[in-house]
């Protein structure tokens, strides 16, 4: 396969956290991110940028070969996590970071910090992938590693078998549009999900989308519709999440505005980050299409 050519331009550069939970334990997720992620590391000679204590966990438990180049931030408590909000948006490329994997336990009182829901938003803002479950740094690493040529990971497929899986498709007002023309655009892959759900209005537009395409009684339940974002629509998702119904939440933010039921949003994320090794959410848009893109390759690739 023709490596692509965003990773064929420069090696990765990836901000690496881990809260305390997710570090410390033979099994923990930081541990299996790179006993199962290390590969794609290794194929990717992936330049990794490491906050204090997470280091620290990583050579403890052997295991800092698995990341080709490590440059140490600080402490937390010294700044560390501060000092990586700032290369998420630096201009220079030598110095700044093209994704961020930030194994968050959502009941650690850290991950509300304002350095840590800074780091989130810029991500967004700045068009840079933030990973905070163990499945989502997986599944990008994974799928940025075989789009650059390596094998594909086996132990990966059952969670690429999509006629098994749920998709959860939101979008803010001022996303709405994006999100229209990026499930025209990858139609085929978000059909051959078996399940799809959607908050309110995107619901209803993406069953129109699909009436469009699909034929007026074979689209209009494309998506099964829950309630909108501020009526609690948020948290009818986050349940199926917890069910584990839904693994992958495609979450296009408007991260410009004021947004009153922001402990929904939250709460859909918590949820995400509360079955760390199952779940995982996409939040903006360029980085979603790439998502896609690289899904339905690493999906002809396994078949």
């Amino acid at each position: 396969m023709k490596a692509d050519t965003v990773t064929s331009q420069k090696k990765l550069r990836i901000g690496l956290i881990a809260n305390r939970s997710h570090q410390d334990a033979p099994n923990s997720a930081l541990v299996q991110l790179l006993h199962g992620g290390g590969p794609a590391l290794q194929h990717l000679q992936a330049e990794m940028v490491i906050v204090g204590r997470t280091l620290d966990a990583i050579i403890s438990h052997g295991l800092v070969d698995s990341c080709p180049v490590v440059e140490r931030f600080p402490y937390g408590r010294e700044g560390g996590l501060m000092k990586l909000v700032s290369r998420v948006v630096d201009r220079e490329p030598a110095r700044a970071v093209d994704a961020v994997i930030y194994l968050i336990d959502p009941v650690d009182p850290s991950s509300i910090f304002p350095e840590a829901q800074a780091l989130k938003r810029q991500c967004v803002i700045h068009r840079k992938p933030f990973l905070a479950t163990l499945a989502s740094a997986r599944e990008w690493l994974e799928l940025e590693a075989t789009a650059a040529g390596a094998a594909i990971d086996n132990k990966l497929n059952p969670s690429f078998e999509l006629k098994n899986e749920g998709i959860a498709l939101i979008a803010h007002d001022a996303m709405k549009e994006s999100m229209l023309v990026m499930a025209e655009k990858h139609f085929d892959l978000l059909d051959s999900f078996g399940h799809r759900y959607a908050t309110g209005t995107t619901g209803g537009l993406l069953n129109q989308l699909a009436q469009k395409i699909k034929g007026t009684e074979a689209g209009k339940n494309w998506v099964t519709p829950y309630l909108s974002g501020p009526l609690g629509g948020d948290a009818q998702l986050a349940e199926l999440v917890l069910d584990r119904q839904i693994r992958r939440i495609l979450f296009l933010e408007d991260p410009h505005v004021a947004r009153q039921h922001e402990a929904d949003i939250q709460l859909l994320e918590r949820a995400a980050r509360t079955v760390c090794d199952y779940a995982q959410v996409i939040s903006e848009v360029s980085g979603a299409d790439r998502w896609l893109t690289l899904l339905t390759r690493r999906i002809a690739a396994q078949t």
